[in-house]
């Protein structure tokens, strides 16, 4: 199977709108800034580390654009980790 450069960079391109914020008109919602902050961390990341595949960006940017990415990405784990604690609690209540 022959995969060009160019045929992987446009089914990326293709898929990347899924994880974008769907509405960023609600610039005070605190909520929403956090969702589009993570999403430009997760998506600089994804820029650096194509730079540094094709030899544009030096590996010490590439260690901190992942380093940025992995905490990201835990946080993020951790917010929805609690929330669904949260949640389960809420279900135990006695009525």
């Amino acid at each position: 199977m022959d995969i060009t450069q160019a045929l992987a960079a446009q089914s990326y391109a293709r898929a990347r709108p899924a994880t974008s914020p769907a509405s960023e008109s609600e610039g005070g919602n605190p909520f929403v800034s956090a969702v589009t902050d993570f999403a430009q961390t997760l998506q600089r990341g994804e820029e650096t580390a194509k730079a540094a595949m094709t030899g544009l960006a030096d590996p010490h940017a590439l260690v901190e654009a992942l380093a940025a990415s992995e905490l990201a990405v835990e946080t993020a784990v951790t917010l929805r980790d609690k929330v669904v604690e949260a949640y389960q609690e809420i279900l135990r209540m006695p009525v």
